[in-house]
């Protein structure tokens, strides 16, 4: 990428979970999870469901959470990332080697914590310790059988340092849901601990998409009943705003109005893409100042990112069939921004083409590329950096190439003046 390799350090962080520090925004979600945490730590239990698109900032969320946790509310915070988990021994196991292997706000619950797991607790060496693995796959059953007992024995060691309650949040369930018992897991979870005396101020905490959590009514349709669902929305012109300029300022670059217009249009309001699109206007830019051409080449920069990553390699690879392929290139080329109508681009398909049209919306939206808009027939580019790779792709332009960028400057079909 084109720019200044002297520069400090990047304010974005594309690909991974915002820190606590920089984390903007979320006062509606953050004022709703806060009430569950005071609640908690005056003993009372409770459950609740972030949700959210993907690429909108529920693990950020999360981590700020837990933060917020500690430092405000003295409730122990613990956040395991079910990525790869299969099984509720999986969760348990992942569960005590966050628990080792992290630390907290408050030093002395970590200790406490550590000391009471020390079991599994591997060889020291010049970087700490290791955890023993093969020790805690094979208590994997005990553990998972016994989850709100060891959950209990934590918040007693931690109580005598202060804590008043235990945050458990369960991240990245997308695979974990696909169980069955997983629904039953987390509902006798919130029973037993309903039925102890007294019970452990405990909240719950699960982050994932609207469809894991109906996977889950599904398969155990009680669960509906225990959460309380703070859903989080794109970030709003105001919220967006604040995010760029506030990121560049830290690094002592300013940004014009016209630049932050195509940054936000682009962005949608997506923190994911908010970063990736940063990111490349941070190091794209060459005098510390981020104009109109810094902002449209850094957004082609970034739909080249994304296309590559997630395009090429997810979508083109699902989408073998021709007729798919040119259903495709028809779609991106239609006039509109995010949102169609189903009718509006079967128009345009041949006889072939309009009888495959449905199980490519369906193939587009379980890859989620597409979503289901508030209309009926409706559907919705769920990111402008994918809608405007399949564009030019489909209109032979390369997105490194700079009759792109002259496209968009020029007014094309997805220019940053429309719907901003």
């Amino acid at each position: 990428m084109v720019g200044n390799p002297q520069k400090g350090m990047s304010p974005f962080y594309p690909g991974q979970p915002v820190p606590v520090e920089l984390f903007i925004g979320r006062q509606e979600e953050i004022s709703r999870i806060d009430r569950a945490l005071s609640q908690v730590a005056l003993g009372k239990p409770g459950a609740v469901y972030i949700t959210g698109e993907y690429g909108i900032g529920k693990s950020s969320l999360a981590g700020f959470v837990k933060y917020r946790a500690e430092k405000e509310h003295k409730v122990f915070g613990i956040h395991v990332l079910l990525g790869g988990a299969r099984t509720i021994e999986d969760v348990a196991t992942k569960t005590v080697e966050v628990l080792l292997r992290s630390g907290g706000y408050e030093p002395t619950w970590t200790e406490a914590v550590k000391n009471a797991l020390a079991k599994y607790v591997g060889k020291q060496d010049l970087f700490g310790f290791s955890v023993n693995l093969e020790s805690l796959h094979a208590d994997g059953p005990t553990l998972s059988h016994g989850f709100l007992p060891l959950l209990n024995g934590l918040f007693e060691r931690t109580k005598k340092q202060g804590a008043k309650g235990i945050l458990l949040i369960l991240d990245e369930i997308n695979g974990i849901t696909a169980d069955p018992k997983f629904s039953h897991f987390i509902k006798g979870l919130v029973d037993e601990n309903a039925l102890s005396r007294p019970s452990l101020p405990l909240l719950i905490m699960l982050c994932g998409v609207d469809d894991r959590r109906r996977d889950m009514i599904r398969h155990h349709p009680p669960i509906e009943r225990i959460f309380d669902i703070a859903e989080i929305r794109p970030m709003d012109d105001s919220e967006m705003g604040s995010f760029f300029t506030r990121s560049f300022e830290s690094q002592q670059i300013s940004i014009d109005a016209d630049a932050l217009g195509v940054l936000k249009h682009y962005s949608a309001g997506y923190p994911k893409v908010m970063h990736i699109i940063g990111d490349a206007a941070f190091w794209i830019d060459k005098d510390d100042h981020i104009d109109g051409n810094d902002a449209l080449s850094a957004v082609l920069t970034a739909a080249e990112d994304v296309g590559r990553k997630f395009v090429d390699q997810q979508v083109l690879s699902e989408l073998r069939s021709l007729d798919y392929r040119s259903i495709l290139s028809k779609l991106a080329k239609k006039d509109f921004d995010l949102s169609f109508q189903k009718a509006q681009i079967a128009d345009g398909l041949t006889e072939i083409e309009k009888k495959k049209f449905n199980n490519f919306l369906q193939k587009m939206k379980k890859l989620n590329v597409l979503r289901a808009g508030n209309e009926l027939g409706e559907y919705v580019f769920t990111s402008r950096l994918v809608r405007l790779y399949i564009l030019l792709n489909s209109a032979a332009i390369s997105p490194g190439n700079q009759n792109a960028l002259k496209e968009l400057k020029a007014g094309g079909k997805m220019t940053a003046n429309r719907n901003r």
